[in-house]
């Protein structure tokens, strides 16, 4: 795994500083943000009791669960039940159904966001690549959990766990 060093620290400056949302996702670009505007108040909630910034927990739930506040932020299984994909069988303690506050503090907590710190613009794509995983990287790809709908991400994605599909991107497709 990866460490935030100095390096890589100066890597996420400069993406960020130099991204740009591709042409055509401006609209998909702002009704995320919308979506997760109008639900702040829901996200504030678990970012007091976690010490994780709401906006990096809205982030999360956008990428696992597509706002989606039935489904578990660890990655997107059903609330009615523990997760079963990875990591299975979250949260540990209460019963099913479980309520999305309840399920995001535990993954917030077990991927060790409630520890972390660091909040500033590397550490916190740092933490958010962490949560996803580092295989892009290891590909030498920009992951698409940062960086898709921007020039900064050209192609791959895991379509689940250990899974690789090394196609284009639609969104970093030449436009004429």
């Amino acid at each position: 795994m990866p460490q935030l060093d100095a390096k890589l620290r100066k890597e996420y400056e400069g993406l960020y500083k130099s991204m740009k949302v591709n042409p055509g996702r401006e609209a998909a670009v702002k009704k995320i943000a919308n979506d997760i505007t109008k639900n702040q108040a829901r996200y504030e909630a678990v970012a007091a009791s976690t010490k994780v910034p709401w906006q990096v927990i809205a982030v999360i739930h956008n990428m696992e669960a597509s706002l989606n506040f039935n489904k578990h932020l660890h990655n997107g299984d059903p609330l009615s039940a523990r997760t079963v994909q990875v990591p299975k069988g979250r949260p540990l303690t209460g019963q099913p159904p479980f309520t999305w506050e309840f399920s995001a503090a535990d993954a917030l907590a077990f991927d060790k966001l409630t520890t972390w710190t660091d909040w500033s613009i590397a550490g916190t794509l740092f933490k958010l690549e962490g949560f996803n995983g580092f295989g892009s990287r290891n590909r030498g790809i920009n992951t698409p959990y940062l960086w898709s709908f921007s020039q900064h991400y050209t192609k791959g994605k895991f379509v689940r766990d250990g899974v690789w599909i090394p196609m284009p991107s639609p969104s970093s497709a030449v436009r004429p």
